[in-house]
């Protein structure tokens, strides 16, 4: 499998990119596209000293543009016409890989996905979907953030394009849940109630209503809502367990004896702390658009590099956009050219 990567962007520098690059190519599953300012590219790899196994699997495409954080995603895609994040996703577009992965700018990254891949016929907004732990096992929320305002056939599209991935997860048929204020199908908003209906005659395996507090239950596999909802839910829980581990740290070292203590504890803190970090899951997809691309934090690490394109290879050869519209097929009613 041939995964493209922006080399260019995020908060970190190539470096850590090149890193998480060459980690994911040492496993033999995949070859990777660095997308970039070639120079400085062949630097970072010959700084690594690598295997030259690992260096044949490492492909540079030179891209002489970069969309910085700070510039508008619409319009940086519109003028910066050879940036690294649109020549990553054209590589996709003309079939010479399978997947396009960032850490740049995510609204240029969801707008180079949309403006060179296009949408999905029959659907109306992409958007971006994330992996949360929970007590059994990883639940799929959708939205979170790349749609803030929607409207109920939204809300189906989200629930069968998240499906599709949660299958890609393992979860054979997805049990679909409707976050909002109470369990009732009267509870929440216009939105939400509108929705429910379209939920229900879905041939999606709707469950019903979920609340805040179950997110982290592990009871479903796929959690649908809005991208203002699903942000202050991602952004909440990211921060929570920021706090959670300091706070848990703190205690350890505040006396002799909680300083013993926290030896005894410190594989299963190291285990929580695994559990809990994001970057295993690598970054957030992007569905919706017609192919594959992966959104990651800005100060992803060279580990979550490795994972997000591992993960977009498995959703190319698990036929992620086949899947999606099999199943946009099967629910007529997801269907549609509204904006």
């Amino acid at each position: 499998m041939h995964v493209a990567l922006d080399a260019m962007g995020g908060d970190r520098g190539s470096r850590i990119l090149v890193q998480g690059a060459a980690a994911a190519a040492e496993t033999g599953e995949v070859e990777i596209s660095l997308v970039g300012a070639e120079d400085v590219l062949r630097q970072d790899i010959n700084a690594l000293s690598l295997a030259p196994d690992v260096v044949s699997r490492l492909h540079i495409v030179h891209a002489s543009e970069v969309v910085e954080m700070c510039d508008n995603p619409v319009n940086a895609i519109r003028k910066k016409k050879d940036s690294s994040v649109l020549v990553a996703f054209h590589l996709v577009k003309d079939g010479k890989a399978c997947a396009a992965i960032s850490a740049g700018n995510s609204g240029a990254t969801m707008a180079a996905g949309i403006r060179t891949l296009g949408r999905l016929e029959g659907v109306s907004r992409p958007g971006i979907t994330s992996i949360f732990p929970t007590l059994k096992k990883p639940v799929v929320l959708m939205d979170i953030g790349a749609n803030v305002d929607c409207k109920p056939h939204h809300l189906l599209q989200f629930a069968v394009m998240a499906s599709a991935y949660s299958q890609i997860m393992g979860s054979k048929n997805p049990r679909v849940g409707l976050l909002t204020i109470g369990e009732e199908a009267g509870k929440g908003n216009s939105l939400v109630k509108e929705t429910w209906p379209l939920l229900k005659q879905s041939s999606l395996n709707f469950i019903g209503n979920v609340e805040g507090r179950d997110v982290f239950r592990g009871d479903v596999d796929v959690i649908i809502c809005d991208g203002f909802v699903g942000n202050i839910c991602l952004k909440m829980s990211e921060g929570f367990a920021e706090a959670a581990m300091t706070m848990m740290r703190d205690e350890i070292k505040s006396t002799l004896l909680t300083r013993i203590g926290g030896l005894l504890v410190y594989p299963a803190f190291k285990s929580f702390r695994k559990r809990v970090n994001y970057e295993q899951y690598g970054g957030a997809p992007l569905l919706g658009v017609n192919g594959i691309g992966i959104v990651c934090h800005g100060k992803s690490s060279a580990e979550a590099i490795k994972n997000a394109l591992l993960q977009g290879a498995a959703m190319a050869k698990g036929n992620m956009t086949g899947i999606i519209q099999k199943s946009l097929a099967a629910n007529n009613g997801a269907r549609g050219a509204e904006v």
